[in-house]
C-alpha cells in the first residue's frame, strides 16, 4: 500500500539490457519527411516552368478588351501566324499547303476540337481569315483567336 524500492533481484536491472539490445536491430521505419520535401520543391518548380514552355513562338499580339479562356485538361492546340506569313503548329513551321493535312492527322489524335489561332498584328485580316477557314476545314470548330489584354473596350475607357 505503500510506495516500493524495487531490488535488483526483482528484474529492477534487466530493462538496462533490453534497452542496449533494442538499439542493436536494425530500424524498420522509414522517414519519409525528406522524401515530401523534394516533392514539393519539385511541384513549385514545374508549376512556375509549366506556362512558360507551352508558346514559344514570338508574335505581336493584338490587345483586346476581352477576358482570358479558362484553362484546359489537354494542352491546348495552338497554330501561329508570323508577322512574315509563316504558320507554325505549336513550334514546327509548316507550308501552306500542308496546314488542313497535318491538322486533320492531330486531330484524331486529340478529344478536344479546340484550337487557338496567334496571329501577329501586322497581318492582313484576309490573311487570317483564311487560316481560320483552314483550321474550320481541318475539323476544328472551336476557335479561339488569342490577344493580349489591355486593349481598347470602346466604351470611353482604355483597359
Amino acid at each position: 500500500m505503500g510506495a516500493g524500492v524495487m531490488k535488483k533481484s526483482d528484474g529492477g536491472g534487466g530493462g538496462s539490457r533490453r534497452r542496449r539490445r533494442s538499439r542493436a536491430q536494425p530500424m524498420a521505419e522509414i522517414n519519409v519527411t525528406p522524401f515530401v520535401d523534394v516533392m514539393l520543391v519539385l511541384l513549385i518548380i514545374f508549376m512556375v516552368a509549366a506556362p512558360l514552355l507551352t508558346v514559344g513562338v514570338p508574335v505581336n499580339l493584338p490587345e483586346t478588351a476581352a477576358n482570358a479562356l479558362p484553362t484546359e485538361q489537354e494542352e491546348p492546340l495552338t497554330v501561329t501566324l508570323t508577322a512574315d506569313g509563316a504558320i507554325l503548329i505549336q513550334e514546327t513551321e509548316v507550308a501552306a499547303g500542308e496546314l488542313i493535312d497535318r491538322l486533320r492527322a492531330i486531330g484524331t489524335e486529340r478529344a478536344s476540337d479546340q484550337i487557338y489561332l496567334r496571329a501577329d498584328g501586322a497581318n492582313a485580316w484576309d490573311r487570317v481569315a483564311q487560316v481560320m477557314g483552314a483550321l474550320n476545314a481541318a475539323g476544328f470548330d472551336n476557335i479561339g483567336l488569342v490577344t493580349d489584354v489591355g486593349g481598347p473596350t470602346f466604351d470611353g475607357t482604355d483597359g
